[in-house]
């Protein structure tokens, strides 16, 4: 069995001592020998630590995972390995503004990285989540300097006009933070990379429903979002209520608004904008900011860009040997060809038909099998942040499909399931018990029949043995099956004595509600001139709202 001499550099205390070890060894078992032999290296908790393989490219480094041998690493005697506590400190910047700082594992990938974070945050969708950075990644960075060199700042000017997202710098989920340059120092952004569950958020996600609407606002005013010029004086209006609260005469007058922060560019040079929107703004007296924000979401839900991530590339031209702009869409469900100008969708293919896809460094490749007669290239520096997204949405969907296994509790006494029938209704119940049986037993309740007179609410009991739970059974009528054993149990007498009571009151209830909806409502005799029936449109509009509202909080 061959052996090699690694030189282990102890970072904590700055030492370096040479060790032999065998090529077979596993990593966990090197960072233990390590903790006997060297006196420095046995302080902390050993699942702290680990073992880093050092590059001149601090991109190449890389942490020795736990279960893997030496040799696999392709180590030679003489090489230098890092044995270093593997925590580093993150700094994670939400949409609404907040920062945190966490520890976390520098070994682990970003993937694993975004949900532990999400869990800190209380997010429950972790896979919808991804993490973007302000600075250039080095692969992002050879790339747009590729671009560059090819004369295209026309198309990237595009681009940033119209806010695709070739604009963001996502980080590879199957890379660690070290891998992708990422020091120390900086601070990553947590957004919402993939739109699928995002129409189950309501008001009792709080955490989520925030970062929802602080990330749909921006693409509202960014642009993202094309939206009429009655849809932003609805959208405003929504903002004012989530930042000022209910419209306040003497306070929210023209001039008070900074209608860049509220509005589309297009439409911030409107006359009159501020009056409109404080017109709607009165309208939501009394919203709370929660249900505004609902509200805003549900709104930015209808637009028909909403959920679709862009990205600009070029696509050759049908007949011509010319390369036009193009935006190519990818959402939950397909693939879309999008006019670059009008947003307007040219093509759909559902994801559901796509075969396979390449990505190369300046171009992307779909087939779509038989339900295409062509591949589909377009030319684009994006072309593995489009794989990832395409594969990320395939992915949640494959998660979604998986069955949900229910787990039996693990005790000593194997769970035993038993039939109970009871004639003459051949009702059976059935139910866990711990027993040493290993089979299924199956026995008669049904004892001597006593008669009874008929409508009596005094039912029968049946029980198995010892077993402390009951129930009743009602035969034919005036004939009660009375048990073997008459051991009565107080505990679920008491328990159904007032599901009783619960079930009577909701009838009761019911029956209230149903007389107050056969009464008509007492209103005010009203007119026929324009502001009688402006005010009856404006109260039909506004109960239609409320009843979309607390539907959509059901679903």
């Amino acid at each position: 069995m061959s052996t090699i001499s690694l030189k282990i550099h102890i970072v904590k205390s700055n030492n370096i001592k040479t060790m032999q070890f065998e090529e077979t060894m596993i990593v966990y078992d090197a960072c233990r020998l390590i903790r006997e032999r060297v006196p420095d290296a046995a302080q902390g908790q050993p699942n702290e630590y680990g073992l880093f393989k050092p590059d001149e490219d601090p991109t190449k480094g890389r942490w020795l995972e736990q279960g893997r041998t030496l040799e696999y690493y392709h180590l030679k005697s003489g090489d230098i390995l890092e044995y270093r506590k593997k925590q580093r400190p993150l700094r994670v910047r939400t949409l609404d503004g907040t920062v945190k700082t966490l520890l976390v594992d520098d070994s682990q990938t970003v993937a694993e990285l975004t949900k532990q974070v999400c869990a800190r945050i209380g997010l429950l969708n972790p896979e919808e989540f991804a993490f973007t950075t302000e600075e250039e990644i080095s692969d992002t960075l050879s790339r747009r300097q590729q671009h560059y060199a090819r004369d295209q700042k026309k198309l990237d000017t595009l681009k940033k006009k119209l806010h695709t997202d070739d604009e963001l710098n996502w980080l590879n989920p199957d890379k660690s933070l070290r891998e992708q340059g990422i020091e120390e120092t900086a601070v990553l952004t947590l957004r919402k990379k993939f739109f699928f569950s995002d129409q189950n958020v309501d008001r009792n996600d709080p955490v989520q429903l925030n970062l929802l609407f602080v990330q749909s606002r921006d693409a509202i005013i960014d642009g993202t979002h094309p939206c009429t010029r009655e849809e932003g004086i609805q959208f405003a209006a929504l903002q004012c209520q989530v930042q000022y609260g209910n419209h306040n005469e003497a306070k929210h007058k023209p001039g008070f608004l900074t209608l860049e922060e509220m509005l589309p560019r297009e439409y911030t040079k409107l006359k009159g904008m501020e009056r409109l929107i404080f017109a709607e703004h009165r309208k939501l007296h009394n919203l709370s900011e929660l249900n505004a924000k609902f509200r805003y979401i549900q709104l930015c839900r209808s637009l028909r860009t909403y959920g679709v991530t862009f990205f600009l590339v070029k696509e050759k031209m049908r007949g011509r040997n010319k390369l036009v702009p193009r935006l190519l869409g990818i959402t939950r469900e397909s693939i879309m060809r999008v006019d670059e100008t009008t947003k307007e969708v040219l093509k759909t293919w559902p994801l559901t038909t796509v075969r396979r896809w390449a990505a190369s460094p300046n171009s992307f490749t779909l087939d779509f099998g038989d339900y295409s007669e062509s591949f589909y290239s377009v030319q684009t520096t994006e072309g593995e942040t489009i794989s990832q997204l395409i594969a990320g949405y395939i992915d949640i969907i494959m998660q979604k499909k998986k069955p949900r296994h229910v787990e039996v509790p693990d005790e000593e006494d194997e769970p035993v399931i038993v039939d109970f029938e009871v004639d003459p209704k051949k009702a059976s119940v059935t139910t866990f018990t711990r027993g040493g049986h290993g089979y299924a037993e199956e026995e008669g309740l049904a004892g001597l029949g006593v008669p009874q007179q008929a409508g009596s609410d005094e039912g029968a009991r049946m029980s198995h043995g010892e077993m402390a739970q009951h129930g009743e059974m009602m035969g034919a009528p005036g004939i009660k099956h009375q048990p073997q054993s008459e051991a009565a149990n107080p505990q679920l007498l008491a328990v159904q004595n007032a599901l009783r009571a619960h079930c009577e009151e909701g009838a009761a209830v019911a029956t209230a509600v149903q007389g107050d909806l056969a009464t008509r409502a007492d209103l005010p005799p009203l007119g026929t001139d324009s502001a009688s029936l402006k005010w009856k449109q404006t109260t039909l509009d506004v109960s239609r709202q409320n009843v979309s509202s607390a539907l959509a909080a059901m679903l």
